[in-house]
């Protein structure tokens, strides 16, 4: 299963139109992942960070329609615990580890996934846990 955060989502989905007109590399890997039917889904907590940003209600009603597709992880009491067990693990290593990013790990974590995610937070949790990245092209 690949697991998309926020960072992927927000640049496809926000994004009318790219510098130079060049689409970045995460975006068209998004794409490719999505067309050849991979394993892709979304945290509910993605979800709702998505949606919390949104400037019009069309621009939600957007996302919601795109968002469709994908299934949507819903936090269980032993992902919650795992993700405190994630941030203390972090604190221990001076690792910053915000509350959101540690429960997505700790989703990714059990359910055997990979993240998708531009946040180089999750690089420094990955060093302290068993978050396992999925490789960014380089643009």
């Amino acid at each position: 299963m690949i697991v998309v955060d926020t960072s992927v989502w927000s640049l496809a989905f926000r994004r009318r139109s790219w510098p130079n007109g060049v689409m970045p590399g995460v975006v068209i890997l998004l794409q490719k992942l999505t067309k050849e039917k991979q394993q892709v889904a979304v945290p509910g907590i993605v979800l709702q960070e998505l949606l919390s940003g949104v400037k019009d209600p069309a621009q939600g009603e957007r996302i919601k329609e795109l968002m469709e597709g994908y299934p949507l992880i819903l936090a269980t009491k032993e992902q919650y615990i795992e993700a405190s067990n994630i941030s203390n693990v972090c604190r221990k290593a001076g690792v910053s580890a915000a509350t959101i990013d540690c429960l997505i790990a700790a989703q990714c974590i059990m359910l055997n996934g990979v993240l998708l995610t531009l946040d180089d937070d999750f690089k420094r949790i990955s060093g302290c846990c068993g978050l396992r990245l999925y490789p960014i092209p380089i643009d």
